[in-house]
């Protein structure tokens, strides 16, 4: 289903200093990617007053996206990544979780203001055969892969009007808003969840953000500066919080995240199209300390991630 146009939305990307057309556009694209995530997810608004109130900023420290990963049609982290790569994004580090049966390559980009992108697949080969049976039929009405027409577009922005990008942006964000696949039977997600609560959220969510991350070092106030006094506060202000923090008091990343919100997702009933209620998206919470880099011995803050937290924090959307 195409989504209604785009109308112009403010945001925490738009506020990064942007180099090149390339840039600029990337940062509207992250924002309309913010907004509907922001809509959806009750708990911002309460961390938006949190840190007005106390005079801290909001850093976007990285977004996180899921994918089932098939070969027919070819399916997983590039059938979203291609568009990021296109405005500069580059793969940095890979991440596996055989337990969970789930790769992830994380991207940064070249301009440090912008987020990281953390995007993980499903091998669907190493389901339950049951599973499979579902959930392959689902993933062969996918739509079209996106052109090379529209990922060259993306890769030579630099020198067009942005009156001209309307359009482009628009397709952009309904590759991600959009359900890629015929809206799965209300039955058939059900018993995916019973094996897999990661393959039955794509299935509903498809690529939409599975979530943002606010960057706790960049608080800069003293009453939020770390991970426990932000928790406190947001659990102050009534938002269900994850039980624990993954990481120890001086490791060089510490994580925890806002429960997840329930929302409504399109499913097929039989014959009919109906709603049922799934959970969507959080909003994690990072830390992030200094290490030595071992190459040049120079202290720097540490910018990557850590498998078994990461694989703690795929939980927060499971559905009982």
């Amino acid at each position: 289903m195409t989504q209604k146009k785009n109308t112009p939305v403010s945001g925490p990307h738009q506020s990064i200093p942007a180099s090149n057309e390339r840039e600029t556009f990337t940062s509207i694209f992250l924002d309309h990617l913010w907004a509907r995530y922001r809509k959806r997810v009750s708990y911002i608004a309460a961390y938006e007053t949190i840190i007005a109130s106390a005079g801290a900023r909001f850093f976007n420290d990285h977004i996180a996206f899921r994918t089932l990963a098939a070969t027919r049609p070819q399916t997983g982290v590039s059938s979203i990544s291609r568009i990021f790569e296109a405005l500069d994004y580059r793969a940095s580090e890979c991440y596996e979780f055989p337990q969970k049966h789930l790769n992830a390559i994380h991207f940064q980009h070249p301009n440090p203001q912008f987020p990281k992108l953390f995007i993980s697949e499903l091998k669907t080969w190493e389901l339950p055969a049951k599973v499979q049976e579902i959930v392959l039929p689902v993933l062969g009405t996918h739509r079209d892969p996106i052109s090379e027409e529209t990922l060259s577009r993306l890769c030579h922005l630099d020198g067009v009007q942005g009156s001209d990008h309307a359009e482009l942006l628009q397709s952009v964000v309904n590759e991600i808003h959009d359900l890629p696949w015929s809206a799965p039977q209300q039955e058939d997600v059900v018993n995916v969840n019973k094996a897999s609560q990661y393959a039955a959220w794509v299935l509903v969510h498809g690529y939409n953000v599975n979530h943002f991350t606010s960057l706790i070092n960049a608080h800069a106030v003293e009453s939020l500066d770390d991970i426990e006094k932000t928790v406190g506060a947001l659990s102050a202000a009534g938002v269900p919080m994850k039980e624990n923090i993954e990481g120890s008091p001086g490791s060089k990343l510490r994580q925890t995240a806002t429960k997840a919100v329930v929302v409504d997702v399109e499913i097929r009933d039989g014959e009919q199209m109906s709603t049922m209620p799934w959970t969507y998206a959080y909003l994690e919470l990072a830390q992030r300390d200094k290490i030595e880099n071992s190459q040049t011995g120079e202290t720097v803050r540490f910018e990557g991630f850590l498998g078994s937290q990461a694989t703690n924090l795929f939980e927060m959307t499971k559905r009982s």
